[in-house]
C-alpha cells in the first residue's frame, strides 16, 4: 500500500496541509514541536480510528476548532485507488471509504495498515504490563476482527462483574456474570497464545537483522493465571473461587486483562538485563514482526511511520534497522536532522508551525 497524497485540516496545530508523495520515502525535518510527529498520528489514524499517542479524540482537534479532517489517497494491492476521508468532532468520527461510510470498525479494521516506530517505545520493554497487552491486542486486532470481538466480549463481561463487586451484590448475581466471563477469558487467552506464538519467530528474524545474530529474542505469553485447563469451565471455577477477595477490593484483581508478555534476549528477561543497545533492538524487533504479521494476514504491505527513531540509533544498528524495512514499503520518517545518504532517496519537507514545504529534488 502506498499514500499518494494527504489532506489535513484542523488536525492538532496542523490548520491546513496538503501534500502529495511520489516516492517511496518521505522525510519530515524540522526543531521539536513544529508538527512532524502530529502529521504521523494523523497517517497512523487511519488503521484502527484511534491515535497512537491518546485515547481521547477531542485532543486531536486544533485549538477553538468544533472539526477536524483526515483524507488519504491511496494505491492499494487489494482495492486498487482508494479514498479514504475521516472527520473529527467532538462527539466521535466519522469515516467514509469512496463515498460510502464506514459504521463498524470491524469492517474498517485490517485495510490501511500503518507501522509505527516511535522514540517512545521504549516502554514497551520497561514499562507496565498494560503497556505490553496493548501493543499485542491492537496487534491481533488489526488483522482480524474475530479477535476484536473476542476482546470486546471479554470487556464488557468485565466491565459487569466489576459494577456488581463495587454495589456488593449477592452471589447468585456474580456467579450469573461469572458464567459468560469465564468463556470470554478462555476465548481470549486461547487468541492471546495463537497469536504470540505466530510472531515469535518474526520477533526472531527481526531482531537477528538487527543485532546480526549475537544473540536471540524470544516473545511469549505470560499468563497472570491459568486455571486448570484454562476452558471456560475452569475460567468460571477460578472467578467463583476469588470472589470473596474480589468483594473486599471492588474488583477483578486476576484474568486476561492483567496479564502480560515475556521478552528475552539470550534467554534472560530483557527488561532487567538487557544492555540499552539490546532493548532498542528487540523493540525495533517488535514493530517489525508487527509489520511482517500484517503482511502475512492480509497481503497488504503497511505504510511506515518512523517518528524520530534513526537518530536514537548508532549508524551500525540504523543500516541494519533500515536495511530489515526492505525496498517495497513506503516510510515517512521524521527528525531534526536529515538522514544519511547512505538510507537512500527522500521526498523532503521542511516543517514549521504546523506547515509543511517541499524541497525541490536534486
Amino acid at each position: 500500500m502506498r499514500l499518494r497524497r494527504l489532506t489535513l485540516q484542523n488536525f492538532r496545530n496542523i490548520a491546513m496541509a496538503e501534500l502529495s508523495f511520489a516516492g517511496r520515502q518521505q522525510f519530515f525535518v524540522g526543531p521539536n514541536g513544529q508538527g512532524k510527529t502530529n502529521l504521523l498520528e494523523a497517517v497512523g489514524f487511519v488503521t484502527a480510528l484511534r491515535s497512537f499517542r491518546t485515547a481521547d479524540t477531542r485532543l486531536l482537534l486544533a485549538q477553538g476548532q468544533r472539526e477536524a479532517a483526515i483524507a488519504c489517497d491511496f494505491e492499494h494491492e487489494v482495492q486498487g485507488a482508494t479514498k479514504l476521508v475521516i472527520r473529527l468532532h467532538g462527539e466521535g468520527k466519522e469515516v467514509a471509504c469512496d463515498g460510502e461510510r464506514v459504521t463498524r470498525l470491524a469492517d474498517h479494521l485490517g485495510r490501511f495498515p500503518t507501522v509505527v516506530f516511535s522514540s517512545q517505545d521504549q516502554q514497551l520493554i520497561r514499562g507496565a504490563p498494560a503497556l505490553r497487552r496493548r501493543w499485542l491486542d491492537l496487534t491481533l486486532a488489526g488483522t482480524d476482527p474475530v479477535y476484536l470481538h473476542g476482546l470486546q466480549n471479554y470487556h464488557r463481561a468485565l466491565a459487569g462483574r466489576n459494577q456488581l463487586l463495587k454495589r456488593q451484590a449477592a452471589t447468585a448475581e456474580l456467579a450469573a456474570f461469572e458464567q459468560p466471563l469465564g468463556a470470554a477469558a478462555a476465548a481470549l487467552v486461547a487468541a492471546r497464545r495463537r497469536g504470540v506464538a505466530a510472531l515469535a519467530p518474526h520477533v526472531a528474524a527481526g531482531y537477528a537483522q538487527i543485532s546480526a545474530g549475537a544473540e536471540t529474542a524470544d516473545i511469549t505469553y505470560a499468563e497472570d493465571s491459568a486455571p486448570g485447563d484454562g476452558d471456560a469451565a475452569a475460567w468460571h471455577a477460578h472467578f467463583a473461587r476469588t470472589r470473596a477477595r474480589d468483594l473486599q477490593f471492588r474488583g477483578t484483581m486476576s484474568g486476561p486483562h492483567r496479564d502480560d508478555i515475556d521478552l528475552r534476549v539470550g534467554a534472560r528477561a530483557a527488561r532487567d538485563f538487557g544492555s540499552e543497545g539490546q532493548q532498542r533492538s528487540l523493540v525495533l524487533a517488535l514493530r517489525l514482526a508487527q509489520v511482517s504479521h500484517v503482511r502475512e494476514c492480509t497481503g497488504i504491505e503497511p505504510v511506515l511511520l518512523a517518528d524520530d527513531v534513526l537518530g536514537e540509533l548508532d549508524p551500525t544498528r540504523r543500516r541494519r534497522f533500515w536495511a530489515a524495512l526492505g525496498e517495497a514499503r513506503q516510510v515517512l520518517a521524521t527528525g531534526t536532522e536529515l538522514p544519511d545518504a547512505e538510507l537512500g532517496a527522500w521526498d523532503v519537507f521542511r516543517v514549521a508551525g504546523g506547515g509543511f514545504a517541499a524541497e525541490a529534488g536534486p
